[in-house]
């Protein structure tokens, strides 16, 4: 049968049959898909053909409101023409039939669009931040997150998903952190691929395509600034920033976002090495590369393309495909190609790729498959979504400091006192990439604490204003109510707005209201609990040497507060982990585990005059305030007995590790066994530390558990400037503990 239709595929092209049996070929699911998209491109002229390059910010373009808007009926007009392939930023049932509907009935060949949004973290139901998440450990949390937010996302018309986010970075300046998953390629690469799996699944009608963003090493711009310069070295890139990107390559994503950065030089839109020697060549990318939002014609403010029509002949010469919103491919492709610019086939092929995914998700069977409002409705907030959110928030929760054992909270309290405005504000808790979550849906910490403890007396004050005014009566306020409390909760931290795209920030301290706070409420001579809602690793140096009891509790989505008051409570029992270092001071940034020993190596605690001529500060540790893969429990672990299964190991081999970890308390956990790496000598220096897996473990109380790794060469392994692997012989250092400083170390030799 499959060589049935190729002969019919070619009697249609050569105009043997008539053009009713030709088109059933394109239109035939039985026929593979490279031959359905190979006739429909036979078909397509050429303006047709570039206009499935070209991706327009749609918003509201049918009904009432967009009658009289010039710029959705000029996008409308461009779509009857064939001229547009995707929309994002079309959303709801509602407007994406309508649209849909245009596309397939009014434009010549009745080609579907794509509709794509940032669903970073959450459609409507909105999870953890992702930064937040990746502090679980947890894969499993990750990938059903990933299919809720998927499946809510596609009963709303959507086709494709800006996410996930996998740029590594060290620097918590940079409001984008709140996307990522740290500061770890290894964390980053295994969370690309969770999130990944999880949006995408079998690409049925309950999925959408997936996009790692943004390639590559965006993460790293100077000075933590949005849009800025990232310079980095090639060993730096290929060991570090390039790693979870090839994760997410490796676990079948189908599209790839270009950064706003350059590399080398030269912007990453139009980097060839990049998006052709690297991501397709090297690593055989076969899907769409698509453009983040007008990069192609940024390059032109870059310095790198003259003006719009060298711009997209460099993108497409590169290596990428479709061309978000600065519509220098729609306007002067097609005229490249006429003139022989740009060859056509190098066209057919990125046009062959959108056409592909088309195809793959049934768009051409069914285009309306995904326009149900009852599905819509069905689908969306569900009790089981909202059980996840919650799970998920209470998951992502770090325990800083718990010196005094005022966590967990007694059930028994009879009045809490919450301060702080964060506690109560609904409009605070959500970043910028919320999706088309609403605010109104937000579980507050205060709302969270009061349905916790029904039965007790729950006093709220704001004490600072959203301008972190302090309230002048704060002072007397907090005295008077604080005498019949048996806590205090006292909220700290950064605004909803302040997290994500465009939010840097130079100071990420905690406001001097915010300060006074906590400084009142620990003059009252009551247990205070510091919770500090945030969308990345604040200083809290002050805050730490102040209080002892501390609970990071991130942005956690729309069942934010009774995460907190779950994990207050002690019906959970916080085990999340680190992946960003919180620095002592913004003058330390960027810090972080996996650093290189310098040529005068110094250790934090070694302070006296024989260690003045090395490379340390003066006023501050060297190391983190809060190192990576560093965060507390109410159950308290013990390890021990690390052992290896040889001495040593030959390229081919195996060595297994392990260690015991004792639960030394009486309650049960869960605990993040890790495993680091040191290559002691090397062609290349390598890190002091480098992760290498991990385990999340239920151990019950007073019960030992014995944990294992299986270590293999490619664990050993390091890439030179091109992203081949290097593997050296000699000693390497084993570690395993409960944090990037807290650990046990044994040895081996590779031979």
């Amino acid at each position: 049968m499959k060589h049935f239709y190729r002969y019919i595929l070619s009697l249609c092209l050569i105009g043997f049959v008539p053009n009713l049996i030709a088109q059933e070929v394109y239109k035939n699911n039985n026929v593979p898909i490279a031959d359905r998209v190979n006739d429909l491109l036979s078909r397509m002229t050429l303006e047709e053909k570039v206009g499935q390059l070209n991706q327009l910010n749609g918003g509201v373009m049918t009904g009432p409101a967009a009658a009289n808007d010039e710029g959705a009926q000029g996008r409308l007009q461009l779509l009857k023409q064939g001229k547009v392939g995707s929309f994002l930023n079309v959303t709801g049932v509602e407007q994406t039939l309508a649209v849909q509907k245009i596309a397939v009935e009014e434009s010549r060949l009745g080609i579907p669009v794509l509709f794509a949004f940032d669903v970073i973290h959450g459609y409507k139901t909105v999870f953890p931040i992702p930064l937040a998440e990746a502090c679980s450990w947890d894969l499993e949390i990750a990938e059903q997150t990933a299919a809720v937010a998927a499946k809510e996302a596609a009963a709303a018309g959507l086709h494709w998903t800006f996410a996930p986010m996998m740029d590594m970075s060290r620097d918590p300046r940079w409001g984008r952190v709140m996307e990522g998953s740290g500061e770890d390629a290894y964390i980053n690469g295994v969370f690309a691929a969770a999130r990944v799996k999880g949006f995408q699944g079998d690409f049925s009608n309950d999925n959408v395509l997936a996009c790692v963003k943004h390639f590559a090493a965006y993460g790293a711009p100077e000075g933590g600034r949005e849009y800025n310069t990232v310079d980095i070295s090639r060993n730096s890139l290929w060991n570090n920033y390039i790693i979870p990107y090839k994760h997410a390559v490796d676990a079948g994503v189908a599209t790839v976002m270009n950064s706003f950065n350059v590399l080398d030089g030269i912007p990453a839109s139009g980097n060839k090495y990049l998006v052709t020697e690297v991501l397709r060549d090297k690593w055989g990318f076969e899907g769409i590369v698509v453009s983040d939002w007008a990069s192609f014609g940024e390059m032109i403010a870059h310095g790198f393309a003259k003006d719009g029509k060298d711009a997209a002949e460099k993108a497409l010469m590169a290596g990428s495909d479709i061309d978000m919103e600065s519509r220098v491919t729609i306007n002067n492709l097609a005229q490249s190609i006429k003139n022989g610019d740009v060859p056509e086939s190098l066209l057919d092929k990125a046009v062959a790729r959108v056409l592909y995914y088309k195809f793959k998700l049934g768009l051409f069977e069914n285009p309306y498959a995904r326009h149900d409002k009852e599905k819509e409705k069905n689908n969306t907030m569900t009790s089981s979504h909202l059980d996840l959110a919650r799970k998920a928030a209470a998951g992502s929760m770090l325990l800083l400091k718990n010196d005094d054992k005022v966590l967990p909270l007694s059930k028994n309290l009879k009045n809490i006192l919450v301060l702080g405005f964060l506690a109560e504000s609904q409009n605070d808790v959500l970043d910028f990439w919320k999706g088309m979550g609403d605010h109104g849906d937000v579980v507050t910490i205060l709302e969270g604490v009061k349905a916790k403890y029904p039965n007790a007396t729950v006093n709220f004050l704001p004490v600072y204003d959203r301008d972190n005014n302090l309230d002048p009566s704060a002072a007397k306020q907090i005295k008077k109510i604080a005498k019949n409390a048996d806590v205090i909760l006292g909220t700290i931290g950064l605004y909803g707005d302040l997290m994500g795209e465009a939010r840097v920030l130079a100071d990420i301290s905690p406001a001097p209201a915010q300060m006074e706070m906590l400084r009142l409420a620990k003059e009252t001579g009551k247990p205070v609990v510091v919770l500090v809602q945030t969308g990345r690793p604040m200083v809290l140096t002050e805050v730490a040497k102040e209080h002892g009891t501390i609970l990071n509790v991130w942005s956690g989505g729309i069942q934010h507060g009774n995460g907190v008051a779950d994990v207050l409570s002690g019906d959970v029992n916080p085990s999340a982990k680190t992946v960003m270092s919180f620095p002592h001071s913004v003058g330390q940034i960027p810090v972080y585990y996996n650093t290189f020993s310098t040529g005068r190596p110094h250790v934090d605690g070694n302070e006296g005059p024989a260690h003045f001529w090395v490379s340390r500060y003066r006023d501050i540790p060297n190391g983190a305030l809060f190192p990576f893969g560093y965060g507390l429990s109410y159950s308290t672990y013990d390890y021990s007995n690390i052992s290896l299964s040889a001495s040593e190991m030959n390229q081919n081999g195996i060595i297994q590790v392990s260690v015991e970890v004792k639960n030394t308390s009486s309650i049960d956990g869960e605990e993040i066994v890790q495993l680091y790496i040191r290559d002691l000598v090397a062609s290349r220096v390598r890190p002091i530390k480098e992760l290498k897996g991990f385990k999340k473990v239920k151990i019950k109380a007073g019960e030992t558990q014995k944990v294992s790794f299986t270590l293999s060469s490619s664990d050993l392994s390091f890439k030179d400037d091109e992203g081949n692997d290097m593997l050296e012989k000699g000693t390497f250092k084993v570690f395993v503990g409960k944090s990037s400083q807290d650990v046990l170390e044994a040895s081996f030799e590779l031979k």
